[in-house]
């Protein structure tokens, strides 16, 4: 007779936590997993017993899908604190052998691929302006922030961002400055506020460009900056430099050299470009199914060496490369916290207990996999003139 999955799952727990102890209740009954005795306590609450089968079956998808359906909930520790464990001990390269993970994982794949990039990107960035002022910070910026210190808060996370991408592109007054997918244009108008430069934003979600415009006119950028409702192969003219932060993500694996060959095509010679994206450190990119089913569909995290060849292949120099994602961390937690703090004023006619759930899921993963998987977050610093000038120091 099989084993059930509760007793698979438990096992395979038990046998593999080395730094943890996770404590499990099911009605009255409780069962303990790991031999990190001191170290990590846990207790999940289970109030369905098939959110062990859904964990056996589909690893990280099946642990999020009874997280949203309410099949499970934390009485000690943080869902954050329990996901990093999980990773820690590569519990999912565990499931996946053992799964029926590989078809589902295919499935989501093919309907992603069936639409279009622009449409993949719409049914993330477009919910709602109002999800996003619910956990960003006032600027609506949506990627990895940067710490000078573990304690900075969000507006100081991304302001030390913005400056820092600023200052690598060593942007000046009059500089003509590029943004491809550029989202509600909060860094065109910090590098048109603190740098003097002139910018134009491109993005394919409606809403960015419309409240990102709404917002230049409002701040008096109009006559600096603006932001264009089109797609970056329709990007035309010439550029000094050159960004795109969060964009490269949905860019498809075989659309790479394309995406780099306009932005060496858009690059005045000498000028300088900085892409900003989540990557993966790994030989092999495993998507994640949860990510890819309910939050960024048809997304990819691009390996380095994938960015370095594309660079190489379309004449640019490639001068400087750094990985941020334990900022990501820190980033994600402050964003966790702000939504955790505001979600009780989102419309429940629009985003009911179901999707509030899976966005904290999504949110907890995030810090999760900053910390303990093979996830990175990569700025790639490059020049149209592989003869041009390096600084001595990087920012």
């Amino acid at each position: 007779m099989p084993a059930a999955p509760q007793d698979v799952f438990l096992e395979m727990l038990d046998a593999t936590l080395s730094d943890a102890v996770i404590h499990f209740r099911l009605g009255d009954r409780e069962f303990t997993a790991g031999k990190g005795h001191g170290a990590g306590q846990f207790c999940v609450r289970v109030h369905e017993p098939r959110f062990f089968a859904q964990a056996i079956c589909y690893g990280n998808l099946g642990l999020g899908e009874s997280f949203m359906n309410g099949d499970f909930e934390m009485e000690e520790g943080c869902l954050h604190d329990f996901l990093t464990v999980l990773l820690r001990n590569r519990i999912d390269e565990k499931i996946r052998k053992t799964s029926r993970l590989a078809w589902k994982l295919a499935w989501i794949q093919l309907r992603n691929r069936f639409r279009s990039r622009p449409e993949n990107v719409r049914r993330h960035y477009d919910i709602g302006d109002d999800l996003f002022e619910a956990f960003l910070d006032s600027t609506l910026t949506y990627s990895c922030g940067y710490a000078t210190t573990p304690d900075d808060d969000l507006e100081q996370l991304q302001f030390n961002k913005l400056n820092r991408i600023c200052e690598k592109l060593r942007l000046t007054p009059g500089d003509r400055l590029l943004d491809i997918g550029c989202g509600f244009g909060g860094l065109l108008m910090f590098a048109a506020e603190h740098y003097g430069v002139c910018g134009t934003g491109v993005t394919v979600s409606r809403r960015h460009c419309e409240r990102g415009n709404t917002e230049i006119a409002r701040q008096g950028f109009g006559d600096r900056v603006r932001i264009e409702l089109c797609d970056y192969r329709e990007i035309q003219g010439r550029y000094g430099k050159i960004v795109s932060v969060g964009m490269m993500e949905h860019v498809s694996h075989s659309e790479y050299g394309a995406y780099f060959r306009k932005i060496a095509g858009a690059l005045i010679a000498g000028g300088l470009g900085l892409v900003h994206t989540i990557g993966c450190s790994a030989a092999v990119n495993e998507h994640d199914p949860f990510i890819q089913k309910y939050v960024f569909p048809g997304s990819g995290q691009p390996r380095l060496s994938e960015i370095a060849a594309s660079i190489e292949k379309n004449g640019l120099a490639l001068l400087d490369v750094e990985n941020i994602v334990r900022h990501y961390a820190l980033t994600v937690m402050q964003w966790l916290k702000q939504f955790q703090q505001n979600r009780a004023g989102l419309d429940p006619r629009r985003y009911d207990p179901v999707f509030q759930r899976m966005w904290e899921y999504y949110l907890s993963c995030g810090i999760a996999a900053a910390r303990a998987s093979d996830a990175a977050v990569y700025q790639v610093l490059f020049q149209n003139d592989r003869a041009g000038d390096i600084p001595l120091k990087r920012i």
